[in-house]
């Protein structure tokens, strides 16, 4: 085109039409800019929409997860647990906790006492001495149940039938004067001699048979079942000791 013809206004318009074109190029560049950006915002915000929900449901998840263990420690039935132990009020220093164990081990509790039936062969002297050193004594039999439950246990516990057990009981300070270890004195409405007893044999020992054992036996007739022997013969025992305190 000759430029040298053309006019005034033409040549204008011939200017003006490229300075056009580039703004509307660039107002496409912005509005796709912009419709990418808000692309991504989006994106963004549906991400974080999915993250929070799933967040929410984490949490209502590891609640109820919660509250459902804690239900089956109440109850007991969780595997591998305890049932729930709900503290229980201090009970009054008066009242005793008649749960709790009273005996040493290898001592057996009964009517309030702790008894301890040795297998070690010893003298009368000698068992009294190993007794004390478990901090009680022979026993002291007060009472027909007593007698009744000791005859119970001698069953069960001796070996052979001539199986005799040392008890507290003597009259080695004066003949026929018989005293319990505690130097209370036999009550001759309470005793359990076997027929014939006590006879005081010299045969084994000069000076007879002072210390007292007992025996079980089946066919015992009303618990009769103490035998005077000889102190320096070598027995069994049964130490006594008061149950220790709650």
């Amino acid at each position: 085109m000759n430029i040298r013809h053309l006019s005034p206004s033409s040549f204008s318009s011939a200017i003006e039409q490229p300075a056009a074109s580039n703004r509307q190029s660039g107002v496409t560049s912005e509005r796709v800019a912009l419709l990418i950006l808000s692309v991504l915002l989006a994106a963004a915000v549906i991400a974080l929409g999915v993250t929070l929900h799933e967040n929410t449901q984490t949490k209502k998840n590891l609640q109820k997860f919660q509250e459902e263990c804690e239900a089956k420690l109440l109850s007991g039935n969780l595997s591998g647990t305890e049932p729930w132990k709900v503290e229980q009020p201090t009970k009054p220093p008066s009242v005793k906790d008649e749960t709790c164990p009273r005996c040493e081990d290898g001592w057996e509790p009964h009517g309030g006492k702790c008894y301890f039936f040795s297998s070690v062969t010893l003298t009368w002297n000698e068992s009294r001495t190993r007794c004390k050193s478990m901090g009680g004594d022979l026993v002291v039999i007060n009472s027909r149940e007593e007698q009744r439950f000791l005859q119970s246990r001698l069953m069960k516990k001796m070996c052979k039938p001539e199986d005799e057990f040392w008890i507290g009981l003597t009259d080695s300070e004066e003949e026929g004067e018989w005293l319990w270890v505690d130097d209370t004195r036999l009550n001759a409405s309470l005793t359990f001699w076997c027929e014939g007893e006590p006879n005081n044999l010299k045969g084994k020992n000069p000076d007879g048979e002072d210390c007292v054992t007992m025996w079980a036996e089946d066919k015992a007739k009303h618990l009769k079942t103490w035998i005077d022997q000889s102190c320096k013969s070598s027995l069994k025992s049964i130490c006594e000791n008061p149950e220790r305190k709650a």
